[in-house]
This record gives C-alpha cells, sequence and structure tokens, in this order.
C-alpha cells in the first residue's frame, strides 16, 4: 500500500498550520474583528487636568497618563477627547500639528473633532466632557 511520505505529510501539515496563524494576524488587525474596535473607556469621575493657559488657542495637548487630548479652538472654549486609538486601543503617544498619532499601527485623528483620518482606525476618539473652573481644566462626568 502506498501513501504519502511522512515527509510530504509534514510539509502538509507545516502549510496548514502557516495558513491558520495568517489567517489569525489578518482578523486580529481587521477592523471587523473585536479586537478591530477597541472598547475605549472614558473617565468616569473628574480628572484634573491642570491649567488651562497650557493649552494654546489652536492648538491641543496630550495628556498622555490620563489618556486624554484636549485642544482649544478658541480662547476659553476646550474639546477634549479619548487618547485611547479605536483600532485597538493604544494610547497616542504624540500630537504633530493637529493630529494625533497612534504609534501600534499608525492610526491617525484629528484632535480637534476626533475624526479618524488615517487607518486601520475608522471609528473616531470617543469625547469627553470638559470645562475650566479657576484657569483649571477638568475632564470627565459633570465637566
Amino acid at each position: 500500500m502506498s501513501g504519502p511520505t511522512p515527509a510530504a505529510r509534514r510539509t502538509v501539515l507545516k502549510g496548514a498550520a502557516l495558513a491558520g496563524a495568517a489567517g489569525l494576524g489578518v482578523a486580529a488587525c481587521s477592523t471587523d474583528s473585536k479586537l478591530g474596535r477597541a472598547a475605549i473607556p472614558t473617565p468616569t469621575e473628574p480628572v484634573h487636568l491642570g491649567a488651562a493657559d497650557a493649552i494654546p488657542v489652536g492648538g491641543a495637548k496630550l495628556y498622555r497618563e490620563e489618556r486624554l487630548i484636549v485642544s482649544c479652538p478658541a480662547e476659553g472654549e476646550y474639546k477634549a477627547f479619548s487618547a485611547q486609538c479605536t483600532h485597538a486601543g493604544c494610547v497616542l503617544d504624540k500630537i504633530v500639528g493637529n493630529e494625533g498619532n497612534c504609534p501600534c499601527h499608525g492610526s491617525r485623528f484629528d484632535v480637534t473633532t476626533g475624526k479618524a483620518l488615517v487607518g486601520p482606525a475608522t471609528v473616531p476618539l470617543p469625547e469627553v466632557q470638559i470645562k475650566a473652573e479657576g484657569g483649571k481644566l477638568v475632564a470627565g462626568p459633570d465637566a
């Protein structure tokens, strides 16, 4: 009785294993997978961010530790967004111009609107309530 040699069987099995692993890799970065649409938490209690004048009019600041981005479109007006990428949940690492950068997969977001500009992220950053009180910024609920 003849059949595939042991070496031929190993080759087929290795190919099947590699194809399966490649499929998992594609699913992990797909925006349709659960990993591709990260659940992004926003503050559940007030977060004190310091002096409001630390953000120039027309500019933005990344509060990496607090996982927030705050922009100042006009004098005394502030907008805040989660600084976690909506693709896989990585924290943005820098702002260049008006774009927040995700170091994990290269997504970029408009820091004045939260809109996803460059993928793989397609979902905007969640907006977070913010207010200035006595020259200090406070983000989160009831802000």
